[in-house]
């Protein structure tokens, strides 16, 4: 892979990452909610299943998914309903994810269930698959082996989308600690929900 097809893919990947979607959303949420440091857990699980995404992009198994029209369209509106969901609760203060006001702002997820939450978020979400399977392809040199070019772009995509994460989270944890300056914790989970509502929007008509 030459430099000039690198120069080409690395701000491309990165402003793509950069913009809000479902895990960086989720980042931001959970910055605000249970703090960077516990984010990291759903960092793990999510750049695992966009490592996932992307090789599987690259090798051809996601050509299945434009086989069948339907079930990308199905698991759209799907995404879009449950992210939905989560924002009304979120709005409502209920909910896992929601603040809970007689409480420490930690929810008590286990790294496990974070770590599981980010990788079922990147792995289910079809504007992931479409994205690679637009992008990365012609990126990759038919002449040359596979998996060195494969490697290549794995740690670039990677190193990215940890950064962008981690940007996320940050952002969210400042905004949730001059909220809670105020005491006004509703504010900030009718925000966290805003969000996600918004993006659950996105996700099933964009």
């Amino acid at each position: 892979m030459n430099t000039p097809v690198l120069a080409v893919f690395i701000p491309t990947f990165f402003v793509v990452s950069l913009t809000p979607g479902m895990c960086m959303t989720l980042s931001m949420t959970l910055g605000m909610t249970i703090g960077v440091r516990q984010t990291f857990w759903m960092m793990y699980g999510e750049l695992l299943g966009v490592g996932l995404v992307a090789a599987a992009s690259v090798a051809g198994v996601a050509t299945v998914m434009l086989q069948y029209p339907t079930l990308f369209l199905l698991l759209k509106y799907l995404g879009g309903l449950y992210l939905g969901y989560l924002g009304v609760q979120m709005w409502r203060s209920r909910g896992k994810m929601a603040i809970d006001f007689e409480s420490e702002l930690d929810i008590g997820y286990s790294p496990v269930n974070l770590a599981l939450q980010g990788f079922v978020t990147a792995v289910a979400n079809p504007k992931g698959w479409a994205f690679f399977i637009a992008l990365l392809p012609p990126f990759i040199d038919a002449q040359q082996p596979l998996v060195p070019q494969l490697g290549i772009l794995l740690s670039m995509i990677l190193g990215i989308e940890f950064f962008c994460l981690i940007l996320y989270a940050g952002g969210g944890r400042t905004l949730n600690h001059l909220l809670q300056k105020s005491a006004n914790v509703r504010l900030l989970n009718r925000i966290a929900g805003t969000m996600m509502f918004g993006v659950g929007i996105w996700l099933a008509l964009g």
